[in-house]
């Protein structure tokens, strides 16, 4: 007698433990920001201690937000992430721009923000010349686009194994920074910074952006075997250690080149380990750094590849980027991402730095749908969830409170920054002026809609 044929799974099944969780969430937010932004938020503060209380209060505002999206990944679970949720509460136009923001500036912002960090260590490797950072970060989009055209996409062996070298990096320079017996002087770049912070939120929205990933996490929950408190207590540990870390690793930076020092580098980990273990540990790290951003970077290109083609085949005036090709890849979502990317290396190699102009692209259309997601968490809550027994959130509603007010804050801290004087805002109003512009395109998507 034949066995009954088993039903085919609908549901993802319950396998993670709490390690493993934990285990993605640090994997999920650790990244090579950290080997960039730190120099920037030097240059935002005045004081050794300022410089270290932010790092650890980012680390408390990133626990706080988790709570929030743990809550909306439990009641609502879709691989739609915040596209899904803000679409439920607010419709289909805020979910369109949400969409548009994600294909034309925090995306591809992105995606340009990380093409940078491995220009400006390639540079400490190999100096192309004066625009050397820009010219590397190109031809890092354009090869890691191409290799996502082609359909290689790295295998789960390979990304343990470079996220492995990222860990013993970290653990390296802070052992480096550590046994640095006396601050190292860095000479100032060409085009100094100031003296006095540059923007008071610009020290956060670059902390934020190098914890910036727990929201990705929250989406365990329907794997995870306690899916009550497990995803709690995973983004608990999982954020402490994460800000233990940095702070740790902050901690080094500052042993080692002191706050002049890490203000005036342009690859602070590079430089740490050039003043403690000389040129060959620069050269090791530069190395790593490279190797480890590329695998962001292409993890990168492959979800924003993803989102668009959903894009694609959800609105019919962008019908050519919902296109599957037989080689199981989005190609046009690919290219057009990839176009945009290069246009913006291209804005960003005119400014002083390349990295924090494109973060200031990408930090006004973040942190409005952040927001926006926080709010529609108070949304949600009247009604009636898609998970029969979620995760609460606890102390509401002040912790979505306590986070919808960070989120607009930090909204306030990067329009601000693109009205204020500094340089680097260019980025900033670029970034406001192309998500305004998803307006008039969202008017024309609804007209296609309807005329199909």
């Amino acid at each position: 007698m034949s066995s009954p044929q088993a039903e085919p799974r609908t549901q993802p099944r319950a396998s993670l433990t709490l390690g493993d969780a934990v285990a993605m969430i640090v994997g999920i937010v650790i990244g090579v920001g950290i080997f960039k932004a730190p120099s920037i938020v030097a240059g935002s503060v005045a004081s050794e201690g300022v410089f270290l209380a932010l790092w650890v209060a980012g680390g408390v505002i990133s626990l706080i937000g988790a709570l929030c999206y743990a809550e909306l990944g439990s009641a609502y679970p879709n691989a739609g992430g915040e596209y899904f949720f803000l679409r439920r509460a607010f419709g289909d136009w805020l979910s369109f721009l949400f969409a548009w923001a994600r294909m034309t500036v925090i995306q591809t912002g992105a995606i340009a923000a990380i093409a940078f960090v491995v220009g400006d260590y390639a540079t400490q490797v190999f100096s192309l010349g004066d625009k050397s950072a820009a010219i590397y970060a190109a031809v890092a989009v354009i090869m890691i686009t191409a290799l996502n055209i082609i359909g290689t996409t790295e295998s789960k062996w390979l990304q343990n194994i470079l996220t492995a070298a990222l860990a013993l990096s970290i653990l390296g320079v802070i052992i480096a920074g550590f046994t640095a017996a006396t601050p190292a002087a860095i000479a100032a770049p060409a085009a100094a910074q100031s003296s006095a912070p540059m923007f008071s939120g610009l020290a956060l929205i670059f902390i934020l952006l190098t914890y910036g990933g727990w929201n990705e996490a929250a989406y365990l929950t329907a794997e995870m075997r306690d899916t009550r408190r497990g995803i709690v207590h995973a983004l608990i540990i999982g954020i402490l250690i994460i800000t233990v870390l940095y702070v740790l690793l902050n901690m080094a930076y500052l042993n080692a080149l002191g706050l002049d020092g890490v203000r005036n580098s342009k690859a602070i980990g590079a430089d740490l380990m050039k003043a403690t273990w000389g040129d060959k540990g620069a050269l090791v790290l530069g190395v790593a750094v490279v190797t480890a951003a590329l695998s962001t970077l292409n993890a990168t290109v492959f979800t924003g590849a993803r989102t668009n083609y959903a894009l694609g085949r959800d609105f019919a005036l962008f019908g050519f980027l919902g296109q599957w090709h037989e080689r199981d890849t989005p190609v046009n979502a690919l290219l057009l991402q990839g176009v945009i990317a290069l246009l913006l290396v291209l804005l960003a190699s005119f400014t002083p730095d390349g990295f924090q102009t494109m973060v200031a692209y990408t930090a006004p259309a973040f942190w409005l749908f952040f927001l926006l997601t926080g709010i529609s968490l108070f949304l949600l809550r009247k009604r009636q969830p898609l998970n029969p027994a979620p995760f609460r959130v606890p102390l509401y509603p002040l912790t979505p409170i306590l986070f919808c007010s960070m989120c607009g804050y930090m909204l306030w801290s990067s329009i601000g920054y693109a009205m204020s004087k500094d340089p680097g805002n260019i980025g900033a109003i670029v970034g406001i002026a192309v998500l305004c512009a998803g307006i008039p395109v969202m008017l024309i998507a609804r007209a296609t809609q309807r005329q199909t």
